[in-house]
C-alpha cells in the first residue's frame, strides 16, 4: 500500500460524512468527482445510515469510534497498483481549484496557494538573482583567496555579496532588487490576501448550514443554589433572547466513558480477529500447574463486552446526573446572524460569566477540554511556556553539534582520532555538507508532535485550533532554532545578548547570514527536497506499519482510515523556506533554484496527495493564510534589516539610510491588509449573514435541519451503545448504537 501515493489507483474510498448523513462540506461533490476519476471502494454509512454501509460491523464500530473517513480495504492483489507510473503527474497537473475545493475542501485550495505564492514570489527573485546579481557578485574580487578550479569548502563565498568590494557601485543592483523584491511581494500578499478573503466568503454561501452557523460555546455559566446548568442556560437565553434562542446542550465530563469506549474498541477488534482466524479461538488455561482445561476466548470477549456494556449504562447513568455537569454549554439559535449577535455582545454585567466563544463543528470538538479544570487549565498554560522555553533550549545543543560537523578545525579537537579520517575529501566533504543538515532535520521529525500535544494541553476547544496553534509553534521554533542558532551559533545568553542590543543587530546579521548560505543550500536540499519524496512514497508510514505489524495482528476485515495532511508540520516547513528565499535571494542567490526546484516538486506532489491520499477531517475556511501573512511579512522586515548591515559594512551609507524606510513601508502595508483582510477570517459580517439566513427560508429542509441541531452536539461518549454477544455470523454487529434523543 506504500506506493498509492505514487502509482496511478485509488486505494480506498475519501467520502467522508459528516452528523447529519451528508457529504462532509469540503467533499459536498466529491462522490460525482469520485465517479468521474473512475475510483474503487466502498461508500462509507453516516450517523444516521442515509449512505450504503461496508458492512454491518464495520458500520456499527464506526457508530460507536465516531471515526470519519475510514473504508475497507481491497481484499485482492493487483501487481498494477505497484509498478510506478507517470500518469500521476498529468492527473495531479489537470486538478482544478474547484474540483480541489470540492475534494478536500478551502484548506486545501489555500495550502496550494502558500506553494503557488511561494512560487511566483521565487521566480521573479531567481530572475533577478541568476542573471543579474549572481554574475555581479562572481565579477567582484572582495575574496581574492578563491580558487574558481576548486569549488570546495568556502568557495561558494564568490557567488555572495561577500564577494563585492566595498564602496563598489555593484552594491546599487543589490540595493535595488531588495526594493524591487519587497514591492512584487507585497502586491502578491495583497493579490492573495484579497482572492481567498472572497474565496472564503464564496465558500460560506456555497455551504449548506452547518451547525456550527447556529451554534456558540457559553462558558463560566453561574448555577443558582439547587439548580442546575440545563435550567440557568435555559432561563437566560430564554429572558434575553427570546425570539431567537432555540436549544442547548450542557457539556458532562466523560473522560472515563471515554476511556470504557476504547476499551470496548479493543475488545471488539480482538474478537473480530479470533472470529476470522478460528484456530486461535481456543486456549488451555493451567489450574495450579496440574491440570489444562480448555477456553473458548469468543465466549470470554464477548463476556467482557456484556460487562463493558454495564459499566457504559451505569456510567452513562451517573454522568447524566446534574453532579457531573461542566458549567459549559453549546447554545444554538434559530438564525445565523443572532448565534453572531450572541457570540460578539457581552452578555452579563460580570464580564467573567457567561462568556460566548465561536462553536467548532461537531465533529471537531475537543471533548477532553471539558474535563479538565478552571485551575488545572489555567496551570497547563504556564506549563506549556515552560515546555516551549526548555525545548527551545534543548534544541540547540543539536544545532551546536551541527555547527560543530560544518568546521573541520572544530571536530579535529573534539575528536583527535578522526584526524586521518577528514583528511579524506569525500569523507570531509559528506561530513561538513550533507550531514549536519540531515541530522537537524532528523531532531527537527519530533518537533510537530510535541507542538501538538502542548497545544492540546493549552486550553483550545477543537482539534483544527490545537493544529492552528501547533502551527504557529512550530513555525517560530523552526525560525528561532534552525535560522537564528545557526546565524548566531553560540550559547543561549549570547543570543539573547543579541537581541537585547537593537542597534547592533543589522551588523551583526549581516556578518553572520552570508556565512552560512551553503549550510542553508544543503539544508533546502536534505529537508524539502527529501521531504517531498518521502511524502509521495508515504515512507515514514512505510516503516511504521513494518515495524507495527509483527506487534499488531490484523485481520481482512480490519478497516483503514483515510489519513488527513499535518498542516502544522508542512505549512511551517514552506514558511521557512520562505524566509530563508527571501532573506537569501540578494545575498546568496545560488539558493533559489534549488528552493525552485522544491517547490515544483512540491506544488505536483502534493495536489496528487489531496486527489488520492488525504482527506479532510475538519474545515477551518482558509484560517492559516493570516499565518503566512504575518511570516512573509517577518522576512521582509528581516531582509531590510540584514540588507541596512550589508550596505553599512561595504560602506555604502548612502544605500543604507534609504533602505529605512523600506521597514517601515512594509509595516503600514501590513497593518492596512490586518484592517482590511483580517476581521473576514475572523467573522463573518452582518451581511453575509444576514443574508445568507434569507436564502434559507426559502429550504424546506430547514425544519428537519432545526431537529438534528437539537442533538449535533451531543458528547459521542454519551450515546447508547448495546452488544449483541453469542453470534457465530462474522458480518453480524457485536456493537450497535442509536443516536440519542
Amino acid at each position: 500500500m506504500i506506493w498509492y501515493g505514487l502509482c496511478h489507483y485509488r486505494p480506498f474510498s475519501r467520502l467522508t460524512f459528516n452528523a447529519y448523513g451528508n457529504h462532509n462540506r469540503a467533499g459536498e461533490k466529491r462522490e460525482a468527482t469520485d465517479n468521474k476519476r473512475g475510483s474503487e471502494g466502498s461508500e462509507q454509512t453516516s450517523l444516521f445510515g442515509s449512505e450504503p454501509a461496508v458492512s454491518s460491523t464495520g458500520s456499527q464500530l464506526l457508530a460507536l469510534c465516531q471515526v470519519r473517513g475510514k473504508s475497507r480495504r481491497r481484499s485482492h492483489f493487483n501487481l498494477e497498483r505497484l509498478i510506478p507510473s507517470p500518469g500521476w503527474v498529468k492527473k495531479a497537473w489537470q486538478l482544478t481549484e474547484d474540483e480541489l475545493l470540492s475534494l478536500s475542501g478551502l484548506d486545501a485550495v489555500v495550502f496550494m496557494r502558500i506553494i503557488g505564492f511561494s512560487l511566483r514570489v521565487f521566480a521573479f527573485a531567481g530572475v533577478i538573482g541568476i542573471f543579474i546579481l549572481l554574475p555581479v557578485n562572481t565579477s567582484g574580487d572582495q575574496l581574492t583567496s578563491v580558487d574558481f578550479a576548486d569549488l570546495t569548502n568556502n568557495s561558494l563565498d564568490v557567488f555572495t555579496i561577500s564577494n563585492i568590494n566595498s564602496g563598489s557601485y555593484k552594491l546599487w543592483f543589490h540595493f535595488s532588487a531588495v526594493y524591487a523584491v519587497t514591492a512584487f511581494v507585497c502586491y502578491l500578499l495583497y493579490y492573495e490576501y484579497n482572492y481567498i478573503s472572497s474565496k472564503r466568503i464564496a465558500f460560506f454561501y456555497a455551504s449548506k448550514p452547518q451547525p456550527e452557523q447556529f451554534t456558540i460555546l457559553v462558558r463560566s455559566i453561574p448555577v443558582a443554589q439547587g439548580g442546575s446548568v440545563s435550567e440557568s442556560v435555559d432561563n437566560f437565553f430564554r429572558e434575553y433572547h427570546p425570539s431567537s434562542y432555540l436549544s442547548h446542550v450542557v457539556v458532562r465530563r466523560t473522560r472515563k466513558l471515554r476511556n470504557l469506549i476504547n476499551d470496548a474498541k479493543k475488545l471488539y477488534k480482538r474478537l473480530i480477529h479470533l472470529q476470522s482466524y478460528p484456530n486461535e479461538n481456543d486456549q488451555r488455561s493451567c489450574c495450579f500447574g496440574l491440570f489444562r482445561r480448555r477456553v473458548d476466548l469468543v465466549d470470554q470477549y464477548e463476556k467482557k463486552l456484556e460487562d463493558l456494556e454495564e459499566n457504559l449504562r451505569m456510567e452513562q447513568s451517573e454522568v447524566s446526573l446534574a453532579t457531573d455537569e461542566v458549567r459549559a454549554a453549546f447554545v444554538s439559535f434559530n438564525s445565523r446572524y443572532a448565534a453572531a449577535t450572541a457570540f460578539h455582545m457581552q452578555q452579563s454585567i460580570n464580564p467573567i460569566q457567561w462568556i460566548t466563544e465561536e462553536a467548532p463543528e461537531p465533529h471537531d470538538v475537543y471533548w477532553p477540554f471539558f474535563s479538565s479544570s478552571f485551575m488545572k487549565k489555567w496551570l497547563s498554560k504556564l506549563v506549556v511556556i515552560v515546555a516551549c522555553i526548555l525545548l527551545t533550549i534543548l534544541f540547540l545543543i543539536p544545532v551546536v553539534v551541527v555547527q560543530g560537523l560544518t568546521n573541520l578545525n572544530q571536530l579535529e579537537v573534539w575528536f583527535p582520532f578522526l584526524k586521518s579520517i577528514l583528511t579524506i575529501t569525500f569523507v570531509s566533504q559528506v561530513i561538513t555538507g550533507y550531514l549536519p543538515s540531515l541530522i537537524l532535520q532528523l531532531f527537527l521529525k519530533i518537533v510537530p508532535p510535541i507542538m501538538e500535544f502542548l497545544s492540546s494541553i493549552q486550553g483550545y476547544i477543537s482539534h483544527s485550533a490545537i493544529e492552528k496553534s501547533a502551527c504557529n509553534k512550530v513555525l517560530w521554533f523552526t525560525i528561532w532554532n534552525i535560522f537564528f542558532a545557526t546565524v548566531f551559533s553560540g550559547s543561549v545568553l549570547y543570543q539573547v545578548s543579541i537581541f537585547l542590543d537593537p542597534k547592533n543587530i543589522p551588523s551583526k546579521l549581516a556578518v553572520s547570514v552570508p556565512a552560512q548560505a551553503s549550510f542553508f543550500i544543503a539544508y533546502v536540499v536534505t529537508s524539502g527536497w527529501t521531504s517531498t519524496s518521502s511524502e509521495l512514497f508515504r515512507v515514514i508510514p512505510f516503516i511504521g506499519s513494518l515495524v507495527m505489524r509483527p506487534c499488531v495482528k490484523r485481520n481482512p476485515d480490519d478497516e483503514l482510515e483515510v489519513p488527513s495532511i499535518p498542516y502544522h508540520r508542512d505549512i511551517p516547513r514552506i514558511l521557512f523556506f520562505g524566509v530563508l528565499g527571501i532573506t537569501y535571494f540578494f545575498l546568496a542567490p545560488l539558493i533559489l533554484p534549488f528552493l525552485l526546484i522544491y517547490l515544483c516538486l512540491a506544488y505536483i506532489i502534493y495536489r496528487n496527495q489531496f486527489l488520492n491520499v488525504y482527506a479532510p477531517k475538519y474545515e477551518t475556511g482558509g484560517k492559516f493564510w493570516p499565518i503566512v501573512h504575518n511570516s512573509t511579512i517577518f522576512s521582509l522586515v528581516l531582509m531590510h534589516a540584514i540588507a541596512v548591515g550589508i550596505f553599512t559594512l561595504k560602506k555604502l551609507s548612502l544605500a543604507s539610510t534609504l533602505i529605512f524606510p523600506l521597514p517601515i513601508l512594509t509595516l503600514l502595508f501590513n497593518e492596512y491588509c490586518r484592517k482590511r483582510f483580517l476581521p473576514i477570517f475572523i467573522a463573518y459580517s452582518a451581511e453575509t449573514l444576514i443574508l445568507k439566513d434569507r436564502e434559507d427560508r426559502n429550504d424546506h429542509s430547514m425544519p428537519e435541519f432545526f431537529e438534528r441541531l437539537e442533538t449535533a452536539y451531543q458528547d459521542p461518549a454519551l450515546l447508547p451503545i448495546q452488544y449483541s454477544p453469542h453470534t457465530d455470523d462474522l458480518n453480524a454487529p457485536l456493537i450497535s448504537s442509536s443516536t440519542a434523543v
